[in-house]
């Protein structure tokens, strides 16, 4: 588990790292290294007078080399279609994945991309920006289905097992802070009836496949009318409508979930059409999302992110879940139609 104390140490040990790697590319892009963000892997700006670049220093364990290969070889495809996506940078070698290692500190993954420009969507205007944000979900969602993928492609499978079981990929709910146990048994009926509509709903071609996972407005990057999409390290096997429940992540119990649901299915169902069958699934897949984060708090305990939650927001969560056993979450949907 990464409490704060060990965060910074994990901090301390990867910055050799990456200033390691960084030799491994062309003097031309070599520089200082300053962290941007340490989540699920250190993300650190690596620039000179002349050129930035982001440099991804990987977690141990979260993900394959042939993992990490499949993830470029989708944005490589989704970069074809047009689509502004992060581009790998090949080190002196000529490999786009770097593994770079020293004595007490392990081995890493590293790949460098090129710097994109641009920012976050702004607070004001949120209607626009989850309508551009289902616009661009839609395009990678079209992208996936007619894609032919690479012999050798893997990548992690977002499922309710893989989000809420015993093993979940972020760790388990029941460690999550703040927990009594009649909470516990609370979040376990939840997690319960979640499993049994979803296993009902199915995995479907046209339900279910390659998604990014955790498209949020903070992996936009906007600039004029131009909109980049970043950060496609969880990307991988999920429901297609996984995707819109990422979009609204942490902010689940808004009182304005209901319009921003509605304005990324206008953007979305501008290009792409969904059943009345998906769409009543909407609740069951964000209540799904709020519990998988709900896991991720327990194994970051004591990390700024995850403090900066408090108890309010697991309190939030407890709500939720009654809302949810009480009536299916039927508020977060907006009357209107796609």
């Amino acid at each position: 588990m990464m409490t704060a104390s060990n965060l910074a140490t994990g901090l301390d040990a990867i910055a050799p790292l990456a200033s390691l790697a960084a030799l491994r590319y062309d003097p031309a892009l070599q520089g200082q290294l300053r962290l941007l963000s340490h989540s699920e892997n250190a993300t650190y700006v690596l620039y000179n007078a002349r050129r930035r670049s982001v440099m991804r220093v990987h977690r141990q364990a979260y993900h394959s080399y042939q993992e990490i290969v499949s993830e470029l070889w989708w944005l490589a495809a989704l970069r074809e279609e047009g689509l502004q996506v992060p581009n790998a940078i090949a080190g002196l070698d000529g490999q786009l994945i770097q593994q770079v290692e020293l004595a007490g500190l392990g081995r890493r993954y590293v790949v460098l991309f090129d710097w994109i420009e641009g920012s976050e969507p702004a607070p004001q205007g949120l209607d626009a920006s989850f309508r551009r944000l289902g616009a661009i979900n839609a395009r990678l969602h079209e992208q996936a289905r007619r894609w032919r993928q690479p012999e050798g492609f893997t990548r992690m499978t977002w499922n309710h097992a893989s989000m809420l079981g015993a093993q979940g990929h972020w760790g388990k709910w029941q460690a999550a802070p703040y927990l009594a146990e009649p909470d516990r048994a609370l979040i376990g009926e939840v997690v319960g009836l979640l499993g049994q509509r979803l296993a009902e709903y199915g995995q479907g071609a046209g339900r279910f496949g390659l998604i990014h996972a955790d498209l949020r407005l903070a992996n936009l990057l906007v600039q004029g009318e131009q909109t980049r999409i970043i950060d496609f390290d969880d990307c991988g096997l999920g429901w297609y409508l996984h995707d819109l429940a990422a979009a609204l992540s942490f902010f689940e119990h808004h009182a304005e979930l209901p319009q921003w649901i509605d304005n990324w299915l206008q953007g979305y169902c501008s290009r792409l059409s969904l059943g009345d069958e998906d769409l009543a699934m909407l609740p069951t897949l964000i209540m799904q999302r709020r519990l998988q984060l709900l896991a991720w708090t327990g194994t970051h305990r004591g990390t700024p992110q995850v403090e900066s939650l408090g108890r309010d927001w697991v309190v939030q969560t407890l709500g939720l879940c009654r809302r949810y056993l009480d009536d299916g979450l039927r508020d977060v949907m907006s009357h209107g139609g796609h």
